[in-house]
């Protein structure tokens, strides 16, 4: 009995460290630290850093209530919402990248958009961070090109917004974050 009760406390043990393992491998668990300069670049980087940490603490751990629930008819589920902070972090990586955007039709589930989405983020913040001149990275729709600052007023101010909706919705559906995310550390307590 005890053999068999090591072995099950033993395959719980290692269940539980594979699916830690595989979420911290995600960018984002807590944001990086901060740069020793100021630049451009780097506040540009940061703000980018604050919605990866902040998304992806508002995406973890949903369940399918919670990415169904919608506010009301006319809104947004919150798997929608995901769907559309995705779509801003593709923009976002995009400028930084220097390619232009375009409408793609993907059947990803929520675990691939968040998962793809923090890289996005995470890609984008790198290259910020190493820029001397961030307007550069402009916003292409086809022959359009917008300056970076409407990034800053646009896509990631926009997906600052919608987590906080995603947190909002997630405790009507009484699945609140994890109490110990401290937004303003951009770390989690132990």
């Amino acid at each position: 009995m005890k053999k068999v009760l090591l072995i099950v406390i033993s395959l719980f043990a290692l269940i539980s460290f594979a699916q830690e393992s595989s979420e911290s491998e995600l960018p984002y668990y807590e944001i990086p630290e901060y740069s020793d300069e100021f630049t451009a670049g780097t506040m540009a980087a940061r703000m980018v850093d604050a919605l990866g940490f902040r998304y992806f603490w508002a995406t973890d751990s949903l369940t399918e209530k919670d990415l169904a629930y919608k506010a009301n008819e006319d809104g947004r589920s919150t798997e929608e919402t995901i769907k559309h902070i995705y779509d801003l972090s593709k923009i976002i990586v995009n400028s930084t990248l220097k390619e232009p955007n375009s409408r793609v039709d993907e059947d990803l589930s929520y675990e691939e958009m968040r998962a793809k989405t923090l890289t996005n983020l995470k890609t984008a913040a790198d290259i910020l961070r190493t820029s001397d001149d961030i307007s550069q990275y402009k916003i292409i729709f086809g022959e359009q090109e917008i300056p970076f600052w409407n990034q800053v007023n646009g896509p990631i101010a926009d997906a600052i917004w919608h987590c906080g909706q995603i947190v909002i919705y997630r405790r009507t559906t009484g699945n609140p974050i994890n109490p110990k995310v401290n937004h303003f550390s951009g770390k989690v307590r132990n």
